[in-house]
């Protein structure tokens, strides 16, 4: 397979990918198929590895447009593709698929390539130079951040991570909705504790109240009003969902007022910019936005009849500030009662003239359920309601919450066994991941006490030939592929699950190929390459782990 210093860092299906498609233009240039050249050549895995170790449907795609069958074009290409240095067999199967078979020392470079990388190792340039705004979790300052905030913390912040290592440039944005009657509310509440007065029939409940009230209070002596202890309990409220969010290892970039919003005139901004747009108009006084047009089930009111602004003005006016801020993606994860907001968000960037298909991505996640004991926890010990973030991660720990709220797409609800996620066997799935990690470093510690070296000065691909190690071997070469695939359908869930087989994968191959000498047995080159392989996949699992905000403990 050809290469050079430039190309280290590409995988090797990238590389073979590369050959093929050069195949293909040679093919066309000699007249034996017409068309037109493909963009991108995919190569996939066959789970039967009987079948190669890649496989692509190219020639299925060539055939209509050359006005030959399938299995024709797969006969004009199987020589040249069996001529690519590295390439060692073609077949042809089916009705024109073409499966590869490389020599072992071929994929074996990828321990190379893995470790030249690096933590690089996975990353993707196919959102380079994209302006993404992800804003996510979008809070009322009222309270404890609960577990429906929770997935999204977790969530949110591995899609930023799994986005920007598909090369975007991503702003992580926490929308406060911090005006309107809540906000009231919440100020009176907090009041009324203080003053030890009932709390509003239809006010705020919870230990956090009266705890709130003590710390304004004790910060602010001679408070009165309810204007005042609204704002002041404010502040502390959002300086402690900050607070938690860091130590659950979810930052953001941003932290965006909707008061912000109407005191700077952005509301009015936006009306007059939609207005522009011709997708406005006025009936009994009210202003509308025909979202009809888009295919809303219905038009939205902007400014009701008596002036007073709706929750959708503002709405509208942050996806136009998100825009003239020069994002190109504004993706919204919201909650499950939020359904609705999918089609008049996406006809709103229609009505500003965007494209909704790519301006705008809507996401929504489902509820969680927490068991303990078989039984479902819903009080929360300070909210009084759901449980909270800080009690979730009280309980399991930073790192088993995030992974296993990370692990399920978005879109499903979804069960947390407390349980199992104490227990330190493989059915925890964090467990069982970072397990691997640890004893591939423990296995590192040896074979270094023994002087065997794992560095590429060493490394002999040629060493490795078992079938395990080529199993291995597929399956750290998948991880870019992960990745991007993460990126694209805003899926992090997909690295979890890769990571999951990364590691059985890898417990098989210790099983079946010894890493260190036995007894007496001399060191030899194998065990170097082993070495180095192990040491490939640790970076491959810590790299995983990272983009999912995980840590990758070397001793467990």
């Amino acid at each position: 397979m050809s290469r050079n210093e430039n190309t280290s860092a590409a995988s090797l299906a990238d590389q073979l990918a590369l050959d093929i498609q050069a195949v293909i233009a040679a093919s066309f240039s000699r007249g034996e198929i017409s068309g037109e050249i493909p963009a991108v050549i995919t190569l996939e895995r066959p789970k039967n590895r009987d079948h190669g170790d890649y496989a692509t449907s190219i020639a299925l795609q060539l055939a209509k447009a050359a006005g030959k069958n399938p299995r024709e074009i797969a006969t004009i290409l199987q020589a040249a593709i069996a001529s690519i240095a590295g390439v060692v067999k073609v077949d042809i199967a089916g009705p024109g698929f073409i499966n590869i078979t490389l020599d072992r020392a071929s994929q074996a470079e990828l321990v190379r390539t893995i470790l030249t990388a690096g933590s690089k190792y996975g990353r993707g340039s196919a959102l380079q130079g994209v302006k993404i705004n992800l804003e996510f979790i979008s809070a009322n300052p009222t309270g404890p951040l609960h577990l429906g905030h929770t997935r999204w913390a977790a969530v949110g912040d591995a899609l930023g991570r799994v986005l920007s290592a598909a090369g975007a440039d991503v702003t992580r944005e926490f929308y406060i909705n911090d005006r309107g009657r809540q906000m009231d509310l919440f100020g009176q509440s907090v009041q009324a504790a203080a003053q030890g007065n009932p709390i509003p029939e239809d006010g705020y409940q919870g230990q956090y109240i009266g705890d709130l009230a003590k710390e304004v209070v004790a910060a602010n002596p001679g408070i009165t009003s309810s204007e005042e202890f609204r704002e002041a309990a404010y502040q502390v409220q959002l300086a402690q969902q900050q607070q938690v969010l860091e130590t659950f290892h979810t930052s953001f970039d941003v932290w965006f007022s909707e008061r912000s919003l109407h005191e700077s005139g952005a509301v009015e901004h936006g009306v007059d910019k939609l207005r522009s747009q011709g997708h406005v108009f006025e009936v009994d006084g009210a202003v509308w936005l025909r979202t009809t047009d888009f295919g809303d089930d219905k038009d939205r009111v902007i400014i009701k009849a008596d002036g007073e602004l709706t929750y959708f003005a503002s709405d509208t006016a942050y996806y136009i500030n998100k825009r003239e801020r020069g994002f190109d993606i504004c993706i919204y994860m919201l909650g499950a009662d939020h359904h609705g907001y999918i089609q008049r968000l996406k006809a709103t960037a229609a009505c500003a003239g965007d494209n909704p298909e790519y301006n705008i991505d809507v996401l929504i996640g489902q509820l969680v359920k927490i068991m303990e004991g078989g039984q479902e926890v819903k009080l929360s010990k300070r909210a009084g309601t759901i449980i909270t973030l800080e009690e979730l991660v009280e309980k399991v720990g930073v790192d088993a919450a995030r992974y296993t709220l990370i692990r399920y797409p978005v879109d499903t609800p979804m069960v947390m066994d407390i349980d199992v996620l104490r227990r330190n066997t493989n059915e925890n799935p964090v467990y069982y991941v970072q397990y691997a990690h640890a004893r591939i470093a423990g296995v590192l510690r040896n074979t270094a006490e023994l002087g065997i070296k794992s560095d590429l000065a060493s490394f002999d691909p040629s060493q490795l030939t078992h079938d395990r190690e080529n199993e291995l071997l597929g399956a750290l070469s998948d991880f870019p592929r992960i990745v991007a695939s993460a990126a694209e359908f805003r899926e992090p869930h997909r690295v979890a699950r890769y990571l999951e087989e990364l590691a059985g994968v890898y417990h098989g191959f210790y099983a079946d190929c010894r890493v260190l000498p036995l007894g007496d047995e001399a060191i030899a080159p194998i065990h170097s390459a082993r070495a180095a392989l192990c040491a490939a996949t640790m970076q491959v699992l810590a790299n995983g782990l990272d983009l999912l905000g995980v840590s990758a403990p070397e001793r467990m």
